[in-house]
């Protein structure tokens, strides 16, 4: 590949480049050079007004169904799907058929198509099948390459589990991955608990389901590690998708007291409010639930004061058969692949580059990543995207199609990737 873009804002605050408007040429799968007016050769040509390239972004949680639930999304769906997202990472969770417990089931998803365009990295489960019961071979897994641990879609409920999986951990310099909420307190919840699930007669999830696991999280992170002789400035525990304005707080003062935790929020958690709930739209039922417009503007606060790291899809695809009932029957989740860069475009009130940062290295830095960089040399790991532009989502690369976005015309458009030697445009 021989490859010549022309005029691209590069974005990209890790690179001396970041900010002007240059050629970019790639050679060989590297950034061979960047500059004014690089002169074509033989390579082929790229150009779009209003173009930029940032690193390649990742996306830290993707279900990709994949062993087990192929009719729902299969591993080259998922990768797709998160290409045409601007997506050249993507981390998996373990909740598939069996569980990703096991090296076998491990090596099955990181030895499926390592040069591929869109890079997957696993997470493996915390306890046997995610039951929250008997802990898996963490070391082994560890070493197999597992990126972090986390029982996934269920959250770790068992106090003294979770916090011998951080003193488990610590030595590895692994990461706990955990979603807050307190399972006795969302029995049987279908939406936020509030003015909408009273008028719709809906069984509510309390924010305070939220609240309670994640301050019993922080303080059992501090307490494992004034027992624990082993210290990282890298986060020990991500909280992923937080999504209430005091669990925003609780994360909030938790660094600043020092404690290695980080957090990420659902780019379509900013898009929606639980008073939207009102038309029973099933592809608008998730978990955490859309909450007050209270919490999102929490949110936002916590994306622009740092106290949020990362955004996240929280692609949870779906069949027909488990989104088309009704709405209490019907199962969590969106496919959220696609359509978060437009989300945060349009929604999160960040500047361009910080969306951009907590798409790139934040996440990196999280999961113990190499960081990529837009300099000559470096390896071409690229996304491509407009900020400005305005699409219709009229079709999705996901085998589940359970979204309320599509047909909707959004802003902030993905226009290529690069990653691994291998290219996808879509301009």
């Amino acid at each position: 590949m021989k490859l010549l873009i022309r005029s691209v804002r590069i974005i990209d605050k890790k690179s001396p480049f970041n900010g002007q408007v240059s050629d970019v040429l790639i050679e060989g799968g590297k950034i061979k050079q960047i500059g004014k007016d690089i002169q074509k050769g033989d390579a082929e040509i790229k150009e779009a007004a209003g173009l930029c390239v940032s690193p390649g972004w990742i996306d830290m949680r993707v279900a990709s169904r994949d062993p087990g639930f192929e009719h729902k999304e299969d591993l080259g769906t998922v990768r797709s799907a998160a290409a045409h997202g601007g997506f050249t990472e993507i981390v998996l969770l373990p909740n598939t058929e069996p569980v990703v417990h096991s090296k076998d089931t491990l090596n099955y998803i990181l030895k499926s198509g390592p040069d591929e365009l869109v890079k997957l990295h696993a997470t493996a489960a915390i306890t046997r099948k995610t039951e929250g019961i008997d802990f898996t071979e963490m070391i082994d897994l560890h070493e197999a390459g597992a990126v972090a641990f986390t029982d996934g879609e269920h959250a770790v409920q068992n106090a003294d589990l979770f916090l011998k999986t951080i003193l488990y951990l610590q030595p590895l310099n692994a990461l706990l991955m955990n979603r807050p909420e307190d399972r006795q307190l969302t029995l049987y919840g279908q939406m936020h608990e509030g003015i909408t699930s009273t008028l719709t007669g809906m069984k509510g999830i309390p924010s305070l389901a939220e609240e309670m696991m994640l301050s019993r999280d922080l303080k059992l992170l501090g307490y494992a590690l004034e027992k624990s002789m082993y210290k990282s400035s890298a986060p020990a525990l991500h909280v992923s998708l937080i999504s209430t304005s005091s669990g925003v707080e609780l994360i909030r003062q938790a660094k600043k007291s020092g404690l290695p935790v980080s957090c990420d929020v659902a780019a379509h958690q900013l898009a929606y409010t639980d008073s939207d709930l009102m038309g029973f739209d099933t592809n608008l039922k998730v978990n955490p639930p859309f909450r007050a417009k209270s919490d999102a503007d929490a949110i936002r606060a916590g994306l622009a004061d740092g106290t949020i790291d990362a955004i996240v899809s929280d692609h949870s695809p779906h069949d027909e058969e488990s989104k088309n009932l009704e709405f209490d029957h019907a199962d969590f989740g969106i496919t959220g692949l696609e359509t978060v860069f437009s989300l945060a475009i349009m929604h999160s009130e960040l500047a361009v580059e910080d969306i951009i940062e907590k798409l790139t290295v934040t996440p990196r830095n999280i999961l113990r990543l190499e960081n990529k960089s837009i300099e000559e040399g470096a390896e071409a790991n690229l996304t491509f995207f407009n900020p400005d532009e305005e699409w219709t989502f009229d079709k999705s690369y996901s085998k589940s199609k359970n979204t309320p976005f599509l047909g909707q015309v959004l802003r902030g458009k993905v226009c290529g990737v690069i990653n691994s030697g291998k290219q996808e445009w879509y301009i």
